[in-house]
C-alpha cells in the first residue's frame, strides 16, 4: 500500500494537468475507490493533493495568486453556463463554490476554471454525467471564491454578474 501511494503521489507531481481517478486506477491496477482512500490518506499526511472536476492535481504553493475575494451569486440551474463563462471572460480564476447546508454547515466543491474550455469541460460533465449542482441544494445560492492578478478584472467580473442579475447584494 505504502509504495502505491508513494506512485501515485509521483505520478500527480509529475503531471501537467489534473489526472482522473479511473486513469490511476488503471495504471496502477486497482479501483477508483481505493485511489479515493489513497488520496484520503496522502492528504492527512499533508500532502496538498486536490480533487477538482477533472481529476487529481497537487497544488505548489506558489500557484496561489495574487488576490482572492468571495462572490455571492444567486441563479437558477440553467444559467450556470452564463455565470462560469462570465467570470472566465472577466479574467478571474473560479476556485470553488460553496454552499450553507442546514445540516452539515459550508459544503465546498473545487473547481479551478480559468477559461472557456474549462468551463465547456466541466458543463459537459455536469450534462453528461447529471450531476446536480451543489447550488441546487440552497435554491441557487452560492459563493464563489475566485483569484485575480489586477482589480480590474474582479470589478469587470463583478459587473457583469451584476449586468447578468447573478450577484446577490444588499
Amino acid at each position: 500500500m505504502k509504495a502505491r501511494r508513494v506512485e501515485l503521489l509521483r505520478r500527480l507531481q509529475g503531471a501537467s494537468a489534473p489526472v482522473t481517478g479511473s486513469h490511476l486506477a488503471d495504471t496502477l491496477g486497482v479501483s477508483r475507490q481505493v485511489i479515493v482512500a489513497d488520496v484520503a490518506v496522502l492528504r492527512a499526511q499533508g500532502h496538498p493533493v486536490t480533487a477538482t472536476p477533472r481529476g487529481y492535481i497537487v497544488s505548489p504553493a506558489q500557484e496561489i495568486r495574487s488576490t482572492s475575494a468571495e462572490l455571492a451569486v444567486s441563479h437558477a440551474p440553467g444559467d450556470t453556463a452564463a455565470e462560469l463563462y462570465a467570470l472566465v471572460g472577466a479574467g478571474v480564476r473560479v476556485v470553488d463554490v460553496t454552499v450553507e447546508h442546514p445540516l452539515y454547515g459550508d459544503l465546498r466543491g473545487n473547481l479551478l476554471l480559468s477559461s472557456r474550455s474549462d468551463v465547456d469541460r466541466f458543463l459537459e460533465r455536469v450534462r453528461d454525467e447529471d450531476i446536480p449542482l451543489l447550488s441546487k441544494l440552497t435554491d441557487g445560492v452560492h459563493l464563489h471564491r475566485i483569484e485575480f492578478d489586477r482589480v480590474c478584472d474582479f470589478r469587470r467580473a463583478e459587473e457583469e454578474l451584476r449586468r447578468l442579475g447573478f450577484l446577490a447584494e444588499g
